[in-house]
């Protein structure tokens, strides 16, 4: 049986997927890998890199290129990539990032076939910025040594897991239907894993992850209602998944994306549905009176009531003010 399928997903990714190539050819294992590299249908000159790659490796690499762009940011590309897979384990790696160890498969495979109640080693990362901001270490001295589910969730979104840092057992043979219609795949998936078992960490910085204009993160706009969206079905889901054990905290995750709804650029200027959105957001989040009430004033009352309540407040005061000597 093979030991590793390394999948590493691509889109327009001509600058980059190279290097990312050339790191995984170049593991020093004492078992066999496969490179599986799904492309989304790239416009530029991508699949033909693939294509050259697979020619100098025909043993090692095989080329998944879909004659068609599956969508969902790259999700479908991933699920079918990953379906092709024969490995005992699954190494995770985008197109745009590189592994920076020659012996980071062994160490943590080395790591998961010593414990086998983990489903899921991952390790430290160095992000760089195609911006030319400072690059930084991702994971802080005090990264837990052991992730459980209850790590992945939270009031806020939990994110400490590169993607390309990740090898994971080949164990979920079928997802759930609410997790084909997320945009983002890595944060539900890990939630899914950590039902098979514990989540490692190992702290070496054994990769980089590339934040560049192609990567998917800079299509994760937070002012776009789809997005706001997606987010919350995928929460939602999440939710189902794990039988509402957090319901409240949750709750609480979910709320802050139909507070963000109220700001984005397609509700900006409506009242309905702005006015459904922002009764939402009350009943999850339960904000103090002080916020409660001016979401209510901003957002809930119709404006034509709203003005004429702050025309009525204004006259009440001028007229208070005027009795006072």
């Amino acid at each position: 049986m093979m030991k590793v399928s390394v999948c590493i997903i691509t889109y327009n990714q001509e600058k980059f997927i190279r290097a990312a190539i050339e790191s995984v050819v170049s593991q020093k294992t004492d078992f066999p890998f496969e490179i599986l590299i799904g492309d989304d249908l790239s416009k530029d000159n991508t699949r033909a890199i693939i294509t050259e790659y697979a020619e100098r490796y025909p043993d090692l690499i095989r080329p998944v290129l879909h004659p068609q762009n599956l969508g969902q940011n790259g999700l479908f590309n991933t699920l079918e990539t990953y379906r092709l897979a024969k490995g005992e384990y699954i190494a995770a790696m985008d197109g745009d990032d590189y592994w920076t160890d020659p012996l980071k498969l062994q160490k943590q495979i080395d790591f998961l076939d010593a414990h086998p109640d983990f489903s899921t080693c991952f390790h430290n990362a160095l992000i760089t910025f195609e911006d030319g901001s400072p690059s930084k270490i991702l994971n802080p001295p005090d990264q837990k040594p052991i992730c459980t589910v209850e790590d992945l969730i939270g009031e806020k979104e939990i994110w400490f897991m590169a993607t390309s840092s990740v090898v994971f057992r080949n164990v979920i043979k079928e997802y759930p239907e609410w997790f084909k219609k997320s945009v983002s795949g890595d944060i539900p998936r890990y939630v899914l894993l950590a039902k098979y078992g514990k989540i490692g960490y190992l702290p070496d910085v054994m990769s980089v992850y590339r934040k560049n204009s192609n990567g998917t993160s800079f299509t994760d706009y937070e002012d776009d209602v789809r997005f706001l969206r997606n987010r919350i079905e995928m929460y939602e889901g999440i939710n189902q998944e794990l039988n509402y054990k957090f319901d409240a905290a949750l709750k609480k995750n979910i709320a802050q994306y139909y507070e963000k709804m109220l700001h984005c650029r397609q509700y900006r200027d409506t009242y309905y549905p702005k006015n459904v959105v922002a009764l939402k957001y009350l009943s999850l989040a339960n904000p103090p009176w002080e916020e409660t009430k001016e979401i209510i004033l901003e957002h809930v009352i119709p404006p034509p009531v709203s003005r004429a309540y702050s025309a009525l407040a204004l006259g009440l005061y001028r007229i208070r003010k005027s009795f006072i000597p």
